[in-house]
């Protein structure tokens, strides 16, 4: 039975990186980046800390290059891509304390909110995703999904001053485009309508328009799906078509209340 499985093992990819490795590396890349932690009261502690990640990033990622200086070349592009990323993490970060009462402070928003760390590290495994370094995005992108229970493809193009409020459930895929000021609720997809592998290349995914709020558990499908700006989209409804801007879609249903005193007594019988 084992040489059976042995024979017929599935061929590996060259490159397999470790992956608690890649989880300790994610996590104390986020603790760096928002200085959480006392010792980057140092700057020199700061900058020894920036060394060491590019070290043990290029350990990680180095059998994926045949040359490896293009290997430190792609580090040193995504290191140097990290203040605007900073930038626009701290507007995310600033807007979930301005639309959100139960945010107090920003290091609770830093330490305990899963929608902003999913954004956080959504837009760090984007930028390694335009640099085309194999596997790394998908790989961390799933370790944040299986952490916060928000599964954001690497790919997914987000705007500016994004805010996922609560987040368990909220699926975003691969050629989604989202504008700025964007505010989403638990339980919203934003995915294709068609599963077709012929399609892999094509546009299958919503595009979302500026200072569009959507409710919990909508779903919006389709690569030719536009939501057009400033417009609110209600829960639990289900959008395949384009949206025009200033727009509220809501999902109407019945909900009947009556007082139970008014029913009749029930029999009162034994079988």
């Amino acid at each position: 039975m084992q040489n059976s499985i042995f024979e017929n093992k599935i061929t590996a990819l060259n490159f397999l990186p470790d992956k608690e490795a890649v989880r300790i590396w994610t996590e104390e890349l986020f603790q760096w980046i928002f200085c959480i932690h006392s010792k980057y009261v140092d700057y020199e502690v700061f900058l020894e800390k920036e060394i060491e990640l590019k070290s043990r990033f290029f350990q990680i990622i180095e059998k994926a290059f045949e040359n490896k200086e293009a290997a430190k070349e792609n580090i040193e592009s995504f290191f140097n891509n990290l203040p605007h990323i900073h930038k626009l993490l701290k507007e995310d970060l600033e807007t979930v304390i301005k639309f959100d009462p139960a945010a107090r402070t920003n290091d609770e928003v830093l330490q305990s909110y899963p929608g902003f760390y999913a954004i956080a590290i959504h837009r760090l495994v984007h930028s390694l995703w335009k640099l085309n370094i194999p596997i790394i995005p998908r790989l961390i992108s799933e370790l944040s999904h299986s952490k916060t229970g928000i599964d954001i493809h690497p790919a997914a193009v987000i705007g500016e001053r994004f805010f996922i409020d609560h987040g368990t459930g909220v699926v975003i895929g691969e050629t989604t485009e989202i504008g700025n000021d964007v505010i989403i609720y638990q339980g919203v997809t934003l995915g294709a309508l068609s599963v077709n592998k012929n399609n892999v290349e094509t546009k299958r995914h919503p595009t979302i328009g500026n200072r569009v709020i959507i409710y919990a558990n909508a779903t919006i499908l389709g690569g030719n799906t536009y939501i057009g700006d400033d417009s609110l989209i209600g829960g639990n409804v289900w959008i395949t078509n384009s949206i025009p801007s200033g727009s509220l879609v809501y999902h109407k249903s019945e909900i009947i209340i009556k007082n139970n005193l008014t029913f009749p007594e029930p029999l009162d019988f034994v079988i």
